[in-house]
């Protein structure tokens, strides 16, 4: 009998879930259609009474203007979306125009995390997008991607760096991405370098993983499988027949990255989607999309080949969105943690690895992962540190790295939920400009190798 209530409140809890989750997907989507029919209605009617001042723009968007200034490259992390998907949407909620020489690229939503490095490094030098040989063979997909008829950052080398800025897993992407530029892994290009990147700021970073993959559905066991009946496994099904379907205005519209698996119906027909459906064929049958690297298991993997390099500036910023009350770890906020994120946060707080598994590492503690912002861990988002910890240092305020040191993390902890910081900027409010600002006057004033360089029209502070 107990068994039985176990299971219905599973149901449950994955029913709510599933609404949650799919109400939010339909409100991103719903407020992107609509600012982008409010704009093409104001231009419709009010162009011809408005004076508009254009300024020279470069491929990525921005302006060319920018004095030689390395660019700062937004990466986007799971089911995120750079500029030119959703309209007008902007997955960093505008925070790009803080600077005169931003990017933001859009990189597989759902790929892996290292498709994505792959997409990021073509994203900047132009040219089409190579997978690798080996590795599109190991894992059933086209070796070439998409094609950058120009790249949006083509001087990229080691005397013109680039800060990257990374938010959940777009920060280990980029870690992924300047391990590839240290090993010379990009064909054509034999002079890369780990020094290419100035730079690596991380916001809510996914590290070292995250036990919120168990509850979606990863088993806990391997890191790599899902569960039979999951929240994953809805999510699976609900990409595959988004792919399948291949429709044009959707597809430019929202992508899930997965188009070097050649999905489409076009040519892989009916039977080709029953394949998919049942795990026979697709990324997630060959497990080459990004849920097995957020598993403890699978960043563990990812991470005992990744350095930190001694002439890269690093710094980190956790989040977390519990605290203590009578012993008991619980949210520390009601109405502060975003709704898609408030049962997580419960979830994650109080999660125990099942006791019949082998830990994912030797030393593991539940206790250890209490703390969360409703998706990381706020123990992974710090630093790197497993299976061995990096150089880092905890601080307060950022006054305490000044003057920063390269090839350590610095990281500070912050009161947010995973999502504060992107998407929609009013629900941060002074924090969305405190975080941001603090990004960008490090990495314009703090962080440089040679001589600092100065925005034009930069105010002195």
């Amino acid at each position: 009998m107990i068994r039985w209530w176990i299971s219905a409140l599973q149901l449950t809890e994955l029913f709510v879930s599933s609404i949650v989750h799919l109400l939010y997907g339909f409100y991103i989507f719903s407020t992107a259609v609509a600012g982008d029919l409010s704009q093409t209605m104001n231009e419709l009617f009010f162009k011809s009474n408005v004076n508009i001042e254009l300024k020279e723009e470069g491929p990525g968007g921005t302006t060319t203007n920018a004095g030689g200034l390395p660019p700062i490259v937004l990466v986007h992390g799971i089911f995120g979306f750079g500029k030119g998907r959703l309209g007008g949407l902007s997955y960093f909620a505008g925070a790009e125009k803080k600077d005169e020489r931003v990017l933001v690229p859009d990189l597989g939503s759902l790929t892996s995390v290292y498709d994505r490095a792959r997409e990021l490094f073509y994203y900047l030098k132009g040219g089409e997008v190579d997978y690798g040989e080996q590795h599109s063979k190991a894992y059933g997909h086209s070796q070439f991607g998409r094609v950058y008829e120009q790249g949006h950052y083509p001087e990229w080398d080691e005397d013109h760096p680039i800060h990257f800025v990374g938010h959940s897993a777009g920060a280990q992407v980029v870690r992924v991405l300047q391990q590839m530029l240290a090993d010379k892994a990009f064909k054509g290009y034999e002079n890369t370098s780990e020094n290419w990147v100035l730079s690596i700021t991380s916001l809510s970073g996914a590290f070292n993983g995250t036990t919120r993959t168990y509850l979606d559905g990863m088993q806990p066991g391997d890191g790599r499988t899902m569960k039979p009946i999951c929240l994953l496994q809805l999510c699976r099904v609900g990409v595959i027949i988004y792919d399948w379907l291949d429709i044009p205005f959707l597809k430019s519209y929202y992508s899930f990255g997965f188009d070097h698996f050649n999905m489409s119906w076009k040519k892989i027909g009916l039977w080709g989607l029953v394949d998919c459906l049942l795990g026979k064929a697709g990324p997630l049958a060959s497990r080459d999309w990004i849920l097995p690297d957020l598993t403890i298991q699978g960043s563990i993997r990812l991470n005992s080949h990744l350095q930190t390099f001694p002439n890269t500036y690093y710094f980190s910023y956790a989040t977390n969105r519990t605290r203590k009350f009578l012993g008991v770890m619980v949210p520390s906020s009601i109405f502060g943690i975003h709704p898609m994120l408030f049962i997580r946060v419960l979830q994650m707080s109080h999660w125990r690895h099942p006791p019949d598994v082998s830990p994912p590492y030797k030393g593991y503690r539940d206790e250890d992962w209490q703390d969360n912002d409703g998706a990381l861990n706020t123990i992974s988002m710090t630093h790197p540190r497993l299976p061995t910890e990096h150089p880092n240092r905890f601080i307060v305020n950022d006054s305490e790295c000044q003057p920063l040191q390269p090839g350590i993390w610095y990281y500070k902890i912050v009161e947010a939920d995973h999502i504060l910081f992107i998407v929609n900027r009013e629900r941060a409010g002074v924090q969305f400009d405190l975080i941001y600002d603090s990004i960008f006057k490090r990495c314009r004033k703090h962080v440089f190798r040679k001589t600092p360089q100065t925005l034009s029209n930069q105010v002195h502070q």
